[in-house]
């Protein structure tokens, strides 16, 4: 049963809009985000706060954009505004992204408003007109280098302000940090400034609803849909996906968690260690025809060391494509763990891509022999994860191939001397 207290907020992060390719995923993705648009109006939110990764780019497809600003404005014609940080993913070495662009058409407010005095940070405080809700935050930047930020940051002065106030940031706590990222970059919860009412959070892909010594309400909504491989898996297995609707007046009076699965899942995973190709195939092929796929997202998880046979032996395409026969909408396959005994190279736990590329980097670069030791070890590794953030930006629609590539050295330059400036 809804009650209706004297405010209420949406609280979501992690849409990640355009993290896919494949049509049938990019349609389930602007869907859920749509719908958690017209949530937001159906529960007569006050406003909503978006805590980083609206989208998987800093410039992202103009279509992705045009059909997310469609779902945007139709909460802004109900009165509804929206308040943003950047995540990581909207990050851009050169300074704008598609954050900025909305903001300064007034579709969003972004609510990161810092300055320095010496070496401290002041954060401005965004002021909600219809309920005097007080908004500070933090924004992201890539792998996790807004570290700094917190470490600079005055907290004595935002820990004075009086009223309601919500502290949004794009970072894991160190404190909270999940078993399985342990090596996730991450911030002391020491830095985050005591006495605020409700703090929240993005970047954390599981949901949660957490309290430490002097911060209570510490909340991750997780994706909103699914970001990442790991996503998809975990909601093949039944994991909700959504965001977070909060009551309150002076203190927050209750935390309501709207789900937005837009999909059914199925999820097998299959052990190929000591099989060999043909076989291993075979075993998966006659498991998958007993499962109802019709209407459904597939996931199929391949991992194990098998005794002989290549990879592409196993016929996972052949699988792949019988299942979208049989009317599954998507068939994603995770063999990242997969080998065989003659395989070469290094094996990650991890299956987020940040993390794997992150661990490629760090292991190519503490092997480099050069003599700038910001292009050495864990510095270099940060540096060229700045760069792949760049250089994935695409060719702008009427922009000559030269112009593009004199563009991404011009750009890479100046993040590269940019990145050193803050090191």
């Amino acid at each position: 049963m809804w009650t209706r207290t004297l405010h209420r907020f949406a609280h979501l992060a992690d849409a990640h809009l355009g993290a896919h390719r494949e049509p049938a995923l990019q349609k389930l993705e602007l869907q859920t985000f749509d719908m958690a648009m017209h949530k937001c109006v159906e529960f007569g939110v006050d406003f909503i706060l978006v805590c980083g990764d609206l989208f998987h780019v800093g410039i992202p497809d103009l279509g992705i954009v045009n059909s997310a600003l469609k779902s945007m404005m139709e909460v802004q014609k109900a009165g509804i505004p929206i308040y943003a940080i950047y995540g990581s993913h909207d990050y851009t070495p050169n300074g704008t992204s598609v954050i900025d662009i909305l903001n300064t058409a007034g579709v969003l407010t972004n609510v990161f408003k810092p300055s320095f005095e010496g070496e401290n940070l002041r954060l401005g405080v965004t002021i909600d007109e219809k309920t005097g809700a007080k908004i500070a935050g933090i924004s992201a930047r890539k792998i996790g280098l807004e570290s700094h930020y917190f470490d600079a940051l005055d907290r004595k002065a935002l820990e004075q302000e009086e009223g309601f106030k919500i502290f949004a940031f794009h970072s894991g706590l160190t404190e909270l940090r999940p078993a399985d990222l342990s090596e996730m970059e991450t911030v002391r919860s020491e830095l985050l400034p005591k006495g605020f009412d409700y703090y929240a959070g993005g970047h954390i892909h599981d949901r949660g609803e957490f309290s430490l010594p002097g911060l209570d309400n510490i909340v991750f909504p997780g994706p909103l849909f699914t970001g990442h491989g790991r996503d998809l898996e975990a909601t093949a297995r039944g994991e909700r996906r959504g965001f977070y609707v909060v009551d309150f007046d002076r203190h927050v009076d209750a935390k309501y968690f709207i789900s937005l699965n837009t999909f059914e899942g199925v999820f097998r995973d299959y052990d190929l260690t000591g099989r060999n190709a043909p076989e291993a195939g075979a075993m998966i092929s006659e498991d998958v025809k007993g499962i109802d796929v019709s209407g459904k997202l597939v996931v199929l998880k391949i991992f194990g060391e098998m005794a002989g046979g290549n990879v592409s032996e196993v016929g996972l395409v052949g699988i792949r494509s019988s299942l979208a026969e049989r009317g599954a909408i998507h068939v994603y396959l995770n063999r990242n763990s997969l080998r065989t005994r003659e395989t070469a190279g290094p094996i990650f736990s991890g299956e987020e891509p940040a993390f794997i590329e992150r661990k490629l980097f760090e292991e190519r670069a503490a092997k480099v022999n050069i003599g700038d030791e910001h292009l050495r070890g864990q510095k270099g590794a940060e540096r060229g994860m700045v760069l792949l953030g760049l250089w994935r930006q695409p060719q702008k629609i009427g922009e000559m191939k030269r112009d593009y590539t004199a563009r991404m050295v011009r750009e890479g330059t100046k993040a590269l001397e940019k990145e050193e400036g803050k090191g």
